[in-house]
């Protein structure tokens, strides 16, 4: 998605998002993100992905933090499955 995408999305979800120029890198950018009814609810972030996912695992309790520890124990098995039957 694109950063001008994700701040729209994040605004009409009720966040306020920044992004600032990081000194020394070509084409690198800060983002910092933070509710606007309440700005002790905020972070970081060092790629527009990153600042989606944290709003989103906000307003959903941990959705996508939960779904990526599943899927990770799922993988897991899978893996033990393969070594111990071979396929």
């Amino acid at each position: 998605m694109l950063w001008k995408e994700i701040k729209s999305w994040a605004k009409e979800k009720g966040y306020k998002t920044d992004r600032k120029k990081t000194e020394g890198e070509e084409n690198s950018y800060s983002y910092t993100w933070f509710k606007i009814d309440d700005e002790n609810i905020c972070g970081t972030a060092t790629s527009v992905s990153k600042v989606a996912t944290a709003i989103f695992n906000h307003l959903t309790n941990n959705v996508h933090v939960e779904y990526q520890k599943e899927y990770a124990a799922k993988q897991a098995q899978q893996d033990i499955k393969h070594e111990t039957t071979g396929w």
